[in-house]
């Protein structure tokens, strides 16, 4: 049974999610903006498996001032109920289609940095590419080392930097058929890597037109395992495990 380390579980239907639930050990579900932050509480509440983050999606606009107050207000409130500070980060596809204030959404990630560090909580990071180095140096200025980049992507020297810290990264399905995510899993140590879905999101290759679900995870270890020269239940135990510190769960 292993553990999906990102997902939108709030964006399923009610009908889907004990499904889901049924393939994993728990899952870490992450938070979109306040109101997905409420029903992924209530999720957490009514199911066991599933373990809570709270924050803001960078892929958006940002919030007025009033709704990030109230956000943060709500996350202080509730802290006892939350493993981790997440999804929050960077917007780098929201910058390929629209001009944005970069100033500003690297303002609201630090103060979650912060509160990050206020609620001694791991945090989850949506950063890829160029915008990992900046979102590396925000964690180096508040000395935050419990860090998650979920689905990264990035150069040879922004991943030796973020293994020289110790960062975790998890690795999605598209791992069967993206050599970039690939060679990522050549390089990164196994110790400091879990495995995701980020559903609902849809992945291609053979899980083209399917519903994403945290079986697809098996798949992902039978990757990782041909990559690292292991045995599938060496990694699946390894990933379990690494997961399990990570989140104190």
């Amino acid at each position: 049974m292993l553990i999906d380390a990102h997902i939108h579980l709030d964006q399923y239907t009610d009908e889907e999610i004990p499904s889901l639930l049924e393939e994993v050990k728990a899952v870490i579900a992450v938070s979109m903006q306040l109101s997905s932050c409420k029903r992924t509480l209530h999720l957490s509440n009514n199911y066991q498996p599933v373990k809570a983050a709270f924050g803001f999606h960078p892929e958006q606009p940002l919030p007025n001032p009033s709704d990030e107050e109230a956000l943060f207000d709500w996350i202080r409130s509730h802290k006892e109920h939350m493993v981790a500070v997440g999804e929050v980060g960077l917007p780098y596809y929201l910058r390929q289609q629209q001009t944005i204030d970069d100033r500003l959404y690297e303002a609201l990630l630090e103060r979650f940095i912060v509160l990050a560090k206020e609620l001694d909580k791991p945090i989850v990071l949506h950063a890829v590419y160029e915008d990992a180095s900046i979102v590396c140096d925000l964690l180096d200025k508040h000395q935050l080392r419990q860090a998650h980049f979920h689905w990264f992507k990035g150069d040879e020297a922004v991943v030796k930097r973020m293994i020289q810290h110790g960062y975790f990264i998890s690795i999605t399905p598209d791992c069967l058929y993206e050599q970039e995510i690939q060679q990522l899993i050549q390089a990164y140590p196994i110790e400091l890597m879990m495995v995701e879905t980020d559903g609902p999101w849809p992945f291609e290759g053979p899980f083209t037109n399917k519903r994403t679900s945290p079986w697809m995870m098996h798949s992902t270890i039978e990757v990782i395992a041909s990559i690292k020269g292991l045995s599938t239940q060496e990694v699946a135990q390894i990933i379990t495990q690494n997961t399990n510190a990570f989140y104190r769960l």
